[in-house]
């Protein structure tokens, strides 16, 4: 898959590089102020109590 998307991004080895890096920045900001948040409630963690 990553060999894939190296493949179809332009430009040279620098340009590419820098897309991917964009491309990593890109999804990361997106699961943290999007997915995460939307997915938090449905997590166990506030029930901590031990019986």
């Amino acid at each position: 898959m990553y060999s894939w998307i190296w493949r179809h991004l332009p430009g040279n080895t620098g340009a590419k590089a820098l897309a991917a890096l964009v491309l990593v920045l890109a999804v990361c900001a997106l699961l943290l102020f999007v997915v995460f948040p939307e997915v938090e409630p449905l997590l166990p963690f506030t029930d901590v109590t031990v019986d």
